[in-house]
């Protein structure tokens, strides 16, 4: 589990170049599932993520671009429990500066929730993220819950880590 988690730590130092990382974790609890939702775009294709944040083109990204790709990336993202799907509402998110994003050193924050809440028992989660694009790579991973009631059974990846499945169950 340990060495999963470590997969999204990315030295200071370290830029992306030619693939838009689109790194996920997912941390669940009795009464809500969060996900994080980080977006490092590389200095290959940092333009073209660019040029999907900034509509109208004045190189600056304002508050309401910002806002317009964060709710685009969520739209782009599902969450099922038990076969139901959830929906996510975007809590918050944070944009680098472009000179960031250029550089492949700038990392766009997506912090998402849903209200959903567990009985005890077995569950099935499963996230999607179709976030599309030649050049995106994908990661996901589970936080060990903070509640002891709360036991993770198996998680299951496709081969790009787009679709991810998650088995746990809850005590009573």
């Amino acid at each position: 589990m340990l060495a999963g988690l470590t997969a999204f730590v990315v030295p200071a130092w370290a830029h992306r170049l030619d693939e838009y990382l689109q790194a996920t974790v997912i941390d669940v609890s009795r009464q809500e599932i969060d996900v994080v939702l980080r977006l490092t775009p590389g200095v290959d294709v940092a333009s073209q993520v660019l040029r999907q944040i900034d509509a109208n083109g004045d190189g600056k990204l304002s508050v309401h671009e910002q806002q317009q790709y964060a709710h685009h990336a969520v739209s782009q993202v599902s969450l099922m429990l038990d076969h139901a799907y959830l929906s996510l509402k975007l809590r918050d998110y944070v944009f680098p500066s472009v000179e960031e994003l250029r550089t492949g050193s700038g990392t766009i924050s997506l912090r998402l929730r849903v209200h959903a809440v567990l009985e005890p028992g077995k569950h099935q989660l499963r996230y999607n993220n179709q976030g599309a694009g030649p050049d995106t790579v994908y990661l996901v991973n589970v936080l060990l819950p903070h509640d002891a009631a709360i036991h993770i059974q198996s998680q299951k990846r496709s081969f790009n880590q787009a679709v991810y499945d998650l088995d746990f169950s809850v005590d009573h």
